[in-house]
């Protein structure tokens, strides 16, 4: 499983500010997270870098999209010709459609342990697949590794990183208490998954993408082979 990636940076400075202006008639919230999202997170360089240095990424399927800043920063880069994002939560596909507004993008509310991934170029999920139920997540890698025509890309919590694993599950529980949130947090193994994907003809890389923070995050890119 080779570790290492390189990818190329994109412009950032005025690709941010860019994405969040398309949020200013959301929530006071969403207009401070947007922009600080994708300034703060690892995954923002390292998922638009890897767009730049493949070509585009093509139609993108972005399952658990969220307020869908990060498929917006792909379109307005160049990274993505096409967006179509699934997330559980209305009030955010809602902001995430009014940013889209004449971009060739559509979110929809969904649950993903009870829908098909649509069919796409790309199949997107970044730090959604370990806050599913346990036994819905080999469906929808299964339903990943189908979908898409091309590649998948996902940020990923590693339980196999020792102390960054134990800091990262602890803020996980610290948060869900202070929210209240019930759900498990249940990371499978990266190796398993690169298994999986590479049983259903992909070639998979593996980088860490955590930058200055203490998480165990990587990033798991799976290239359909031939």
């Amino acid at each position: 499983m080779p570790d290492g990636l390189t990818h190329s940076p994109p412009d950032l400075v005025s690709l941010i500010p860019e994405v969040a202006r398309r949020y200013a008639g959301a929530s006071r919230f969403t207009r401070g997270f947007v922009p600080s999202k994708l300034r703060r997170d690892p995954a923002t360089a390292a998922i638009l870098g890897h767009a730049l240095r493949v070509g585009g990424l093509g139609h993108v399927v972005d399952l658990g999209c969220g307020r869908g800043q990060l498929g917006l920063a792909l379109l307005l880069s160049g990274g993505a010709s096409r967006v179509t994002g699934l997330d559980l939560d209305a009030t955010k596909v809602a902001e995430a459609n009014a940013a889209a507004l004449g971009l060739p993008a559509r979110f929809t509310p969904a649950d993903l342990s009870r829908v098909p991934v649509p069919e796409a170029d790309t199949a997107l999920m970044a730090d959604v697949l370990y806050q599913l139920p346990d036994g819905a997540q080999l469906p929808v890698l299964d339903g990943m590794a189908r979908a898409a025509r091309r590649r998948i890309v996902m940020r990923l919590f590693d339980p196999g990183r020792g102390w960054r694993s134990a800091v990262g599950m602890a803020m996980e529980h610290a948060r869900r208490a202070v929210e209240r949130d019930g759900a498990a947090v249940q990371p499978r193994p990266v190796e398993e998954i690169v298994a999986r994907f590479e049983s259903a003809g992909f070639r998979c890389s593996v980088a860490p993408c955590w930058a200055g923070t203490p998480l165990p995050n990587v990033l798991l890119l799976a290239e359909r082979a031939g």
